[in-house]
């Protein structure tokens, strides 16, 4: 197999695990982005059976397609524009975010339009000036009062929580907690109240609530390595490892020049792997020298630029990798999807929702 993404099952039921026996909040898996690259439906299916009782998506798509494969757990999608299907989604029983006016509008004539009340989380605005309720709010407070419509939750997100000692986050629980009860005083009472994502899971019991919404976290990865840690300093285990097939090793000597443009050559006679993966498979064009391979027991850097299809690494005069051997690209042997993120200078979420779809996934 030219490349693939082997996603260990066991590795997210145990971090849902450690997570659930920390907290008294129900735990809202979120799969969305194609479960963050690791398989929409499996890893649903998994989270459920390891103890999730909500699923959060973003988009009404991928709702629908949790729908069709069977999964009945509640379920919320977030960011859905007006051009979204909402009356198939309420007939799905899918839970809809509620952050304007507007949206409130459209979901009341399409819960009339099915004869079915719409099932609505509140999405309200304390401080990322990103998506929920703002300006709109008192004006909000009236029109929710005679809408028909079941609020089901109250929800916001933060901006930064994997700062923990930042005081935005405390300025963000305090309007949270002001508009809750503003909502509360028209005689608004959600059934659940969800504030914490993986970051202020980890570091702010206070924000828990009656939810708490697992993201990063449930796949092994730290929220932030520079704020928070390591994953194997919070106990996470990483779900995914990607590996790639060897399509060439060729010997060549000191100062040749390596892919396009030449932007960088080998200081030695030495021997190069081209590994069957490139941009077009999501490995970030510009990722440096920090990240490569891990190939016949020893680490292999990517020496010259990513190509669309492939890249090349140094494997050293010395190795013994050969054609048709498989790289681990990153995992647990050689370099870390967090290694790989420093080298091209993103983040984990963007390493491993960018693998594309075209790398199939295999599950243990």
């Amino acid at each position: 197999m030219r490349a693939v993404v082997e996603v260990n099952l066991k590795a997210i039921a145990n971090n849902i695990a450690l997570i659930k026996n920390a907290t008294s909040a129900e735990i809202l898996a979120v799969v969305k982005a194609d479960a963050y690259g690791h398989g929409l439906i499996p890893i649903a299916k998994c989270a459920i059976q390891s103890g999730a009782t909500w699923l959060g998506v973003a988009l009404l798509e991928e709702a629908f397609t949790l729908r069709e494969s069977g999964v009945t757990t509640p379920l919320i999608a977030w960011l859905t524009p007006p051009s979204a299907d909402f009356k198939a989604a309420i007939d799905s029983n899918i839970d809809l975010s509620i952050p304007s006016l507007r949206h409130l509008e459209l979901v009341v004539a399409a819960g009339k339009a099915v004869g079915k009340t719409p099932r609505v989380h509140i999405e309200v605005d304390t401080g990322m000036s990103r998506g929920g309720l703002l300006g709109e709010w008192q004006e909000f407070l009236i029109a929710i009062k005679g809408a028909d419509v079941e609020v089901i939750g109250f929800w916001s997100h933060f901006a930064r929580a994997d700062e923990p000692d930042e005081i935005a986050n405390e300025k963000q629980l305090q309007e949270f907690e002001a508009k809750l009860t503003e909502l509360r005083e028209q005689g608004i009472n959600p059934k659940y109240v969800h504030f914490a994502n993986s970051a202020a899971i980890l570091t702010n019991q206070t924000s828990h609530n009656d939810i708490i919404r697992l993201g990063i976290s449930m796949y092994g990865l730290s929220p932030d390595v520079k704020t928070l840690g390591s994953s194997e300093s919070l106990n996470l285990e990483p779900a995914m490892t990607l590996k790639a097939e060897v399509h060439l090793v060729k010997r060549v000597p000191a100062g040749s020049p390596v892919g396009y443009g030449g932007t960088q050559k080998t200081s030695r006679d030495t021997k190069l792997a081209i590994i069957t993966m490139g941009y077009s498979d999501g490995i970030p064009r510009n990722t440096t020298s920090a990240a490569g391979v891990f190939i016949a027991g020893a680490k292999a850097p990517i020496i010259g630029r990513v190509s669309m299809d492939q890249f090349v690494v140094d494997l050293g005069p010395d190795s013994d990798a050969k054609i048709g051997d498989i790289a681990e690209i990153f995992g647990p042997l050689g370099y870390s999807i967090d290694d790989w993120a420093q080298a091209a200078g993103t983040i984990n979420y963007e390493m491993v929702t960018r693998i594309a779809t075209r790398v199939p996934r295999i599950y243990a």
